[in-house]
Order: C-alpha cells, then structure tokens, then sequence
C-alpha cells in the first residue's frame, strides 16, 4: 500500500487535510507523523500549516523538520499547503522576517493596505473566502476545470523571483501566484481539503504523482 505523511510540527489542521487525503484515495495509508524516518520512508509528503511564518520555523528548526523537508524535496513529490506553501519561500515579512526554508527563490510578503475592487470597495485582509484559480500547465490540474474556485485564508503571499516557477495565479485586486511547482515540489496558498470537490481532485492528483512535469 502507498503512503502519505502529513507533517505534524505542532500548527495546522492536520485531521482535516488527513481525512481529506483519505477521502480522496482510499486505498492510500495516510500517517501524521513528527517521525523523520516515517516521513522520509513515506511515497509522499504533505506540508501544511496555518498560523505565523515565525512560529513555524522555529517549531520546524528545533525539531530537525526543516532538514527532514529539505530531503524529502530532494528525491519525492512534495505538497505544501497554505503556510506550507510560504515556508518553502527565501524569507518572509512577517514575524519581523523570517528566514525561510529557501527551496523556492524569493519573498513572502503583506497584501497591500487599502486595496479596491473594481468597483470601488475596500478588500478585506485577510484575503478569505472562494477564489477563481488561473492554471499554469502542471499534471497536478488534470480533471480541475481552468479557474476553478477554491479556498483562501490568508494576509501574505509569494513574490517567486522566478515566475517560470509559477503553477497559477489568483487575483486580489492585483494577480499574484497561489501556486509553486519545482520538480518534485508543488505548493499551493488556498486549502484543497476545504475546498470541496476540485479540492478533492487536486489531492488525488498529487496521490498519483511520481513527480514529474512532464
């Protein structure tokens, strides 16, 4: 039986992205493990995460989980989710900035203050609720209609210095990317385990992924 770590580092909604993980592949064994051999045994690897940036990467440094991550990158499909998505940037401005986990080039940063719509009115932050979904090609979309809407909470984004990187884009006003593929590594802003069916999808894809672009 294939299995899927989900990386327990004391922040997230780990029974959620679990159950969903289960819902979407039952025959999948899915563990939430702070184990590194657990994890670096597993097919592939979930990474996610709510929170501050600051909090979580001194949970992941203390823990030794930020090398465990670095590996797991090196050699099988990874999934970063929300926070998870963040921590795999350079840096981040939030907690004062924060030195990230730097397997993604460039910068997390706050949405701007006083953001409009187009019709005038003032964007709440943090950026929460449905979106629409720009896809960039990636196998990770099969069977996920282009700009499916799926679900955000959060009050920074990834600013990639290299946009060839970039795996979609959400707009709020302005687009910005809310999805990072890199080899094996894909990462995404929005919540697929709460984000229903498209959600459900997206995390079957990558249950089926051997980490290829191509």
């Amino acid at each position: 039986m294939s299995k899927v770590a989900v990386i327990d580092y004391g922040m997230g909604n780990l029974h959620s992205i679990s159950k969903a993980l289960q819902h979407a592949a039952p025959d999948v064994e899915v563990i939430v493990t702070n184990e590194p051999e657990q994890i670096l045994t597993a097919e592939r690897v979930v990474f996610p995460g709510v929170g501050a940036i600051g909090d979580c990467m001194q949970a992941l440094n203390e823990s030794g989980l930020a090398d465990v991550i670095k590996e797991v990158a090196t050699n099988k499909p990874l999934l970063g989710i929300c926070l998870g998505m963040q921590a795999l940037l350079s840096r981040s401005e939030e907690s004062n900035t924060t030195e990230c986990l730097n397997l993604f080039s460039g910068s997390v940063v706050h949405f701007e203050k006083g953001m409009t719509d187009v019709q005038g009115e003032l964007l709440k932050i943090p950026h929460m609720g449905w979106n629409q979904v720009k896809q960039h090609p990636h196998p990770l979309w099969e069977n996920i209609p282009d700009n499916s809407r799926f679900y955000f909470v959060h009050s920074y984004y990834a600013q990639p210095n290299d946009e060839t990187i970039i795996a979609a884009t959400t707009e709020y006003p302005k687009g910005f990317a809310c999805a990072l593929a890199k080899d094996n590594v894909f990462a995404v802003q929005f919540h697929p385990e709460k984000s229903q069916t498209v959600g459900l999808q997206l995390l079957q894809n990558f249950l089926q992924w051997n980490g290829e672009t191509a």
